[in-house]
């Protein structure tokens, strides 16, 4: 029965790394028309209906304590990470930025390592952690190592991470009292969307209708907003609920991989020696980490 979750566990995480290392087609053809708060705005407001579809009942919490920890994850999770990422992209490289979040895996078994039990930080995680580090950085710059470095831009994007970190010990600490999983995700949703609201009006804001309408766009915001937001929030909080926030954690080293797959294949950007050796040694690392990473287990 463990070994069946642990599996399960193992395929919600991939197929959640998958879809989420694809989004960078439909993020990048969007914004072309809208600015990033608004993408932001809408993926999470189109993914907070599709889980009010699918499981409309409320999700009580029985403290103040646990109230506050779906706002903390919604805080963290939705608004600060994806808002601090965004800005970023605005602020210095694309592959700095790609880089730097890229990371989160190293946060997340630092902050549980100190906040949850059975989750050890390890030599092994730190090796693994050193190997993909490298091959990131040969995939993000192409071969290309010139050093160009924006310290306000590449600040916000150390910061995403680490409040990835901080959202996935909230959510395996959420998990541990066994709420629905889609349940407990669509609040988290709900306190990330309460928390973008100011925002907005720092913003030039144009949701027009024709906007919203243009049936290429509304494509990519369902895509992201049902897809790489509803579904696979559910997923990954499924999967850290089972695996523990740091094995589910490290697979965020495939998003590079998977995102230069796609973009050879989507938009015919070529492939070089150092993205090939980059996604081998990303591969690998991700291996050392994970085999001896030995978290507890839930069975919810």
């Amino acid at each position: 029965m463990q070994q069946q979750a642990r599996s399960t566990g193992h395929m919600l995480a991939m197929f959640t790394i998958f879809i989420w290392g694809t989004t960078f087609v439909s993020t990048k053809l969007l914004l072309s028309d809208f600015n990033p708060i608004e993408v932001l705005f809408l993926r999470f407001l189109i993914g907070y209906f599709i889980l009010l579809l699918l499981y409309p009942r409320s999700v009580k919490t029985s403290s103040i304590k646990e109230e506050l920890l779906f706002a903390g994850a919604g805080l963290s999770g939705v608004t600060l990470y994806f808002l601090l990422e965004n800005i970023a992209l605005t602020l210095t490289l694309a592959a700095s930025v790609g880089i730097i979040v890229s990371i989160a895996p190293f946060f997340t078994a630092l902050f549980a390592h100190f906040f949850l039990e059975g989750e050890k930080l390890s030599v092994s995680f730190i090796v693994g952690f050193i190997i993909a580090l490298i091959g990131i950085l040969l995939i993000g710059f192409n071969g290309s190592f010139v050093l160009k470095l924006n310290p306000l831009g590449d600040f916000l994007a150390i910061l995403a991470p680490i409040f990835w970190a901080i959202y996935s010990v909230l959510m395996k600490k959420i998990s541990e009292r066994n709420y629905h999983t889609i349940g407990s995700t669509r609040k988290v949703f709900f306190y990330g969307l309460i928390f973008m609201l100011p925002t907005l009006l720092l913003f030039d804001i144009d949701l027009s209708f024709s906007k919203l309408t243009e049936p290429m766009s509304l494509l990519h915001l369902l895509y992201l907003g049902i897809g790489a937001s509803a579904l696979c929030f559910v997923t990954w909080n499924r999967a850290v609920g089972i695996l523990g926030a740091v094995k589910t954690s490290i697979y965020i080293y495939f998003v590079p991989v998977i995102t230069v797959i796609a973009s050879h294949l989507v938009l015919s950007e070529p492939l070089s020696w150092a993205i090939v050796i980059g996604a081998v040694l990303t591969l690998v690392g991700s291996f050392i980490s994970e085999r001896r990473t030995k978290p507890q287990y839930s069975n919810h």
